[in-house]
């Protein structure tokens, strides 16, 4: 504010039509006017080009915001196109036909599902062990009741498909006997026929090789970490080994000669996926980092990338995820997969 020697204040009653533009800087585009009653020279801030520029302002700014948001789509159509060109150089340029086996567990349903909403991509088939779990799935006449310790069940369900993800896995129950007050330790047990030798091993060899009579062009294992610990607590559940024949099933399919990706995955948890940085270790190492768990809906993604990049392939892995908000959340899986070197 401008003053003449003597006075002070500011009225609110300007004479706008003495508006002298000559006294303010022109970057700052202010107006000044003469007040007759204070004799104080005060800025106008509201006249009609500041208002203007003001309505201006904000619709370059709207505008930069839609242009971002446009190039956003671009960038996501762009990403969108990279996969299909990816998968058909990958598979002769045509949809893969895929075999979820496990499609009716808690991870393979997500794995279905996330296939069944790329039609251009994928062609996808449901593997499950009940009726019960295929009504789960809507009862599509693209699931399959099949019994993976008898290869003849899984020669129909193969027939005519071009990869396989195997989500399939022995599950250990708590038996009934559990005595809070006496303070023991639950007891396990696996279903008659269900133990691990029979499903992670005899019932994922039966699943390689059918696979291989039918020529698939890859296969995607999904394993745990801790394979080689053998005294790792997992293994005494219902004295199953189950982590040992596991590492056993991936060994197999490692001399099985057929292009193949194993995921060996941290602690699985059902929270919402997409919004974590994910992680790749080797041979167990992650075992002991502060990192230890994967959202069952990254693993489910993490399948189907392995499926639309070549990087994956003859890989092994190590999977997990840091916290949400820690690190960025992963979107560059051909990156992702490009810096893993290990085949087992």
């Amino acid at each position: 504010m401008f003053r003449l020697p003597g006075f002070s204040g500011c009225s609110s009653k300007l004479s706008r039509f003495n508006t002298w533009s000559n006294l303010s800087p022109p970057a700052s585009r202010r107006f000044l006017a003469w007040d007759a009653s204070a004799h104080v020279i005060c800025p106008l801030l509201n006249t009609p080009d500041t208002v203007h520029d003001s309505n201006k302002g904000r619709n370059r700014h709207r505008e930069r915001e839609r242009e971002r948001e446009r190039e956003r789509e671009r960038e996501r159509e762009s990403e969108r196109e990279r996969e299909i060109c990816a998968v058909m150089d990958n598979h002769h340029r045509s949809i893969l036909k895929v075999v979820v086996a496990g499609a009716g567990g808690r991870t393979g349903r997500i794995a279905y599902r996330k296939l069944k909403e790329r039609p251009d991509l994928f062609q996808v088939r449901g593997l499950v062990r009940s009726q019960e779990s295929k009504e789960r799935l809507g009862g599509a006449n693209d699931v399959h009741v099949i019994d993976i310790t008898k290869p003849d069940t899984l020669r129909v369900a193969f027939s005519g498909m071009d990869a396989l993800i195997v989500l399939t896995s022995s599950i250990p129950k708590m038996k009934p006997n559990l005595n809070p007050a006496l303070a023991n330790r639950p007891d396990f047990y696996f279903d008659e026929g269900g133990n691990p030798e029979q499903v992670d091993y005899i019932g994922q060899v039966n699943q390689f090789e059918v696979a291989k009579e039918n020529g698939f062009q890859h296969i995607v294992l999904v394993s745990s970490m801790g394979g080689k610990y053998p005294n790792h607590p997992l293994n005494s559940l219902g004295d199953g080994n189950i982590l040992i024949w596991k590492r056993k099933s991936e060994e197999y399919l490692k001399e099985s000669g057929l292009p193949y990706t194993i995921i060996r995955s941290g602690l699985l948890e059902d929270s919402e996926g997409g919004k974590r940085e994910l992680l790749a270790g080797v041979d167990d190492e992650l075992l002991h980092s502060k990192y230890r768990r994967l959202p069952r809906e990254d693993l489910a993604e993490i399948c189907v990338q392995v499926l639309i990049h070549k990087e994956a392939r003859f890989k092994t892995f190590d999977s997990v995820a840091k916290p949400v908000g820690e690190g960025m959340p992963t979107r560059d899986f051909k990156s992702f997969f490009s810096k893993i070197t290990t085949s087992f």
